[in-house]
């Protein structure tokens, strides 16, 4: 396997050193560390990684303010949010910075190298995730550029994160069939049953519902039990 370049942000000296050890002991990981947001900003423009891994609460800059920078030169880079913050606000918060995922502090070693696997086992998976040569799709009001992630209504543009864009791209393509909470949970978050990834879901439908909530025609329906339905 090839060694994974991994920027650790975090302000805890001890437990980023105990975390950057246990990785690189697993020969899989080549970690480089930065103590708070501002000098893992700089990191990030002296190295080329594969994936950053930050806390949020930090001094100089927050792990949010990193990644809204980090963002404006690269948008593809997977970020995962480690923090202790994880109630639904926190989560919102978070993918509107169009983060990867979230790990809950205190982590183990194990739990965060378990984490990485999935996420680049996720990508390969979304990445044959084919999308028709047509790019732009009609739903209802709302013209839905997919190539560029984005909903036009009137036109408004309004920017979707990638996984927006996919979730509300897989409703599309079965639009009007229920599909199930466990078949988007498995294709976007590698796991069926995570009730975190489960709340997650649920915090970018309720975003999807508001991007489209000016055309009254357009639903997503939940069916509890069953799974989502859009309707236009």
């Amino acid at each position: 396997m090839t060694t994974i370049k991994l920027l650790l942000v975090e302000d805890e000296n001890d437990f980023r050193s105990i975390i950057k050890d246990c990785l690189e002991m697993t020969g899989d990981y080549e970690v480089v560390e930065a103590k708070n947001g501002l000098e893992g900003y700089e990191t990030f423009q002296s190295f080329a990684f594969d994936i950053i891994i930050t806390d949020v609460d930090m001094p100089k800059v927050s792990g949010f303010e990193m990644i809204d920078l980090i963002r404006k030169v690269n948008t593809n880079i997977p970020i995962l949010v480690a923090s202790g913050l994880t109630n639904p606000e926190n989560l919102v918060e978070g993918f509107k910075h169009d983060i990867e995922g979230y790990i809950k502090k205190p982590y183990t070693s194990e739990e965060l190298d378990g984490t990485i696997k999935a996420i680049f086992k996720r990508i390969m998976i979304n990445n044959q995730f084919v999308i028709e040569e047509n790019k732009s799709f009609q739903i209802g009001a709302y013209m839905f550029d997919i190539e560029n992630r984005c909903l036009i209504h009137k036109g408004t543009s309004t920017t979707l994160s990638k996984r927006e864009a996919q979730i509300l791209y897989m409703l599309y393509k079965n639009k009007g069939k229920v599909v199930k909470r466990s078949v988007i949970l498995k294709q976007f978050w590698g796991e069926e049953d995570d009730p975190f990834h489960s709340r997650s879901l649920d915090v970018f439908i309720t975003r999807l519902r508001h991007f489209l909530k000016n055309d009254l025609s357009i639903e997503i329906v939940t069916l509890r039990g069953e799974g989502l339905k859009l309707v236009c």
